[in-house]
This record gives C-alpha cells, structure tokens and sequence, in this order.
C-alpha cells in the first residue's frame, strides 16, 4: 500500500512529505492518521532532529481537504482529529518550514499556518475556499490567518475565496519569500541548514516563548518571557570555546 506521507531524515532535518500527488495532495482522514503518526514520533526525537519541513508531492503542496472523502462519508478517529494533528504541528518542539508550490488551498492553507516559516514558489497559489463549499473553518484558519496577515487581509481571502500568488504571499506576510520554482528545494534546504547549525536549545526555547507568548498582552508578554525563559542551553561552553577561536 503506498505510504501517503513519507519521511525522510538528513543532518537533523526531518521532510515530511504529503504523497497523494495525483490528487494534489488532498487531506483523506486516512493521510491524517499517517501525518500524525509521524509528527508524534518527531516531537519525541528532539535529540536527532532540529528542524521540520514539510511538503507536498508533485505539483502542489495541498489542495485542501478531500471533497471525495466527505462525499464517501469517510470519517477521521475523532470530530477534533484533524484540528488536533494541525495543532500538533504547531505545538511541534522542532521549528517547521512549509514548502509551498502550486495549490495551498483552504485545508492546505490551514497547514502552512501551522508551520513557523513559509516558503512559497512563483508558482504557488493561496486561498481560501471555504466560502465556495458553503463551509468555514474548525481547524484554526480564524485565529491564525488574522495573525499573520492581519484581519483586514484575512477577511479579504475568506470573503471573497480568491486565488493570491506566491508573490502576493510574500507581499501581505503570509509567505516569508516567493522563489523561483526550481530553486524552492535548495532554498529551503539551506535554511533549514541554517536552522540547525544553530543552538537546539535555543531553537526550542525561542519557538516555545514566540508561540505561547501571543496568549499574552505585551507586558504580560514580558513577565511570561522573564519567568519561563529556558536560559542558558548546555551548549553554550563549546560554543563560546567554537567563536573565541574563529
């Protein structure tokens, strides 16, 4: 039975990748019970993985949730399954890179939201198409899309459930760049790299304190920081010892 999510592990980057690419990656309850099988088993393995990225096969990164399956009357294990698993994702230890070319459509779009970074393609398309289903979000879309665009923007693509182009992406701060499409791979391999060649424990404790910390007023903000901060990692002596001799 073909797996409908891979992973594949490199230099403490772990890819995920969704692998229903005849059907651009459409989310079936049955990829959801894989997808979470695999992010349940990253969030235990923070001693060999650093960084997550994840991925859609073929043309497209997801072009939302499987409308077949809700016709066939295919159910998840639970109502919140789907909700949970992209919660997870977000809750993940590890910062999550989403690699978006072609379709990031409404489903799809609620996992790119859930990842800390967004990397788009020029030819990656974004939108919101709950409104063309008569359906609206469970599964986090109203509470992040406004936080990372802004409600102004966010209502713009819910209302109207139009297309907005990688470049559009980038422009409104949904995506963090828009590539070129044949350098999208290499683009997002390098930051990855980036990401962990530098301190886990930091990566972790500044994913832990950015996330948690928008629960937050500002200065509340403040106090939950000052309070909760990890500190200083167990990394830091060879660190220190690594620049005094560059």
């Amino acid at each position: 039975m073909t797996e409908l999510v891979l992973r594949s592990d490199k230099d403490g980057v772990a890819t995920l990748t969704l692998n229903r690419p005849d059907a651009l990656n459409a989310l079936s309850p049955a990829l959801f019970v894989e997808l979470r099988a695999h992010v349940e088993s990253i969030a235990g393995d923070v001693e060999n993985v650093g960084c997550v990225v994840l991925r859609g096969a073929g043309r497209s990164f997801c072009a939302g949730n499987d409308l077949k399956s809700i016709q066939e009357g295919q159910e998840a294990p639970s109502p919140t399954y789907q909700a949970d698993t992209v919660d997870m994702i977000e809750a993940l230890p590890q910062p999550v890179i989403a690699e978006v070319r072609g379709h990031c459509y409404t489903g799809g779009l609620e996992l790119a939201l859930c990842c800390d970074l967004l990397m788009a393609s020029d030819t990656a398309k974004f939108s919101d198409t709950h409104g063309k289903w008569g359906m609206t979000p469970r599964w986090g879309m109203s509470q992040r899309l406004p936080r990372r665009i802004g409600p102004l923007k966010a209502k713009e693509m819910s209302y109207t459930a139009r297309a907005y182009s990688g470049a559009e992406a980038a422009a409104m701060g949904l995506a963090n760049h828009c590539i070129p499409d044949d350098e999208l791979e290499a683009v997002v391999g390098a930051m990855a790299a980036d990401i962990v060649a530098t301190s886990w424990h930091s990566l972790r404790g500044n994913k832990m304190l950015y996330n948690q910390g928008q629960d937050y007023t500002f200065r509340d903000g403040i106090a939950f920081e000052m309070a909760e901060s990890p500190g200083r990692g167990p990394d830091i002596e060879e660190r220190l010892k690594a620049f005094s001799k560059s």
